[in-house]
């Protein structure tokens, strides 16, 4: 299933995820977006979230930006 995810690095309110509507979340993260750090945060958070491995968590577009296209297999 593909998912909507905005990302706010380095947040205060990190590690936190919230659902935005019925595909779409909003992920903060306390790594700031520098040598991909943030992404692979979003990585281990949604793969904790959903409950699946990191390697079912696969970032489709948005690699250098903050709105993703995330798909979880």
């Amino acid at each position: 299933m593909n998912y909507s995810v905005t990302v706010k690095p380095g947040s205060k309110k990190a590690p936190l995820i919230e659902v935005t509507g019925e595909n779409s979340l909003t992920v903060y993260v306390r790594q700031r977006a520098i040598d991909g750090a943030a992404n692979k945060e979003v990585i281990q958070l949604l793969a904790k979230h959903f409950g699946v491995a990191k390697s079912s968590i696969e970032i489709l577009h948005g690699h250098t930006g903050r709105q993703k296209e995330i798909r979880v297999i």
